[in-house]
């Protein structure tokens, strides 16, 4: 591993993505943490990674945006000079709903970020990676949900289908960059302990679900991160268009 290699990651600035852009550093990885509006909350952990000896910034932008996002590859391409890793984290939920209750702003807002925004990232990345662009090649890891198996019915259908999307569009996104240097996964990840359940207007959900997980408790950020770190390694180097689940066995 070398301590060249650069990683962005969406939303990197609390839960999964701030466990992910930790982790990376550790081994030696260059992190853009990427955020919204908290930019304290990325401060935070990018001071975490220069502490530790590593080397990050923070970085704005809204992933449902097209400005935003070129922006950010903008950013860094100017700190980093290339790209070797995208990790696709951001993303939204909305408070419990049945689909009849919807308005098509929700559907639209959760399609714009957790589906568009993604795509839009890994175009970029793709941009800068592929060898068919004169890139060297890299990883990119989608962050998929186990209610794309679900469906999440009475809850958030919107957000399983979106989720449903990311799944499909790894597969093949797999295959369409497969020789040129590119690997394309997903983590699925279930019932995991960060503040997106209070953004959904459910802070209490994970206490409420844990008797029923067959593990009879919660997943943490920082097991999220370890599997999504596996598919960026180069332990993972014959794994492409993979879903890997984290769910506690959901």
């Amino acid at each position: 591993m070398t301590a060249e290699r650069s990683l962005l990651v969406t939303g990197g600035s609390r839960g999964i993505g701030a466990a992910i852009s930790r982790l990376a550093a550790r081994h030696g990885w260059r992190v853009a943490v990427n955020y919204v509006r908290d930019e304290s909350a990325a401060r935070s952990v990018m001071s975490d990674i220069e502490q530790a000896g590593g080397e990050a910034f923070a970085v704005q932008g809204d992933v449902g945006n097209e400005a935003d996002v070129l922006a950010m590859f903008d950013a860094v391409d100017k700190r980093f000079g290339h790209l070797d890793g995208l990790v696709n984290n951001a993303g939204v939920v909305d408070v419990a709903s049945r689909v009849d209750g919807m308005s098509v702003e929700r559907i639209e807002r959760m399609m714009r970020v957790n589906v568009t925004g993604s795509i839009l990232c890994a175009r970029e990345a793709v941009k800068r990676m592929s060898t068919r662009h004169g890139g060297k090649g890299g990883a990119i890891v989608n962050l998929s949900s186990a209610a794309a198996t679900l469906g999440s019915p009475g809850i958030y259908v919107d957000y399983a289908a979106a989720k449903g999307a990311i799944d499909v569009f790894t597969l093949g996104l797999a295959r369409e960059v497969a020789a040129e240097g590119i690997r394309v996964n997903a983590v699925r990840p279930g019932i995991i302990d960060t503040e997106i359940h209070a953004s959904g207007g459910d802070p209490d959900r994970v206490a409420k679900m844990r008797d029923m997980l067959p593990m009879k408790r919660e997943g943490t950020a920082d097991e999220v991160a370890q599997a999504v770190w596996w598919l960026l390694s180069d332990a993972a180097s014959y794994t492409t268009g993979a879903v890997v689940d984290v769910t506690g066995g959901r």
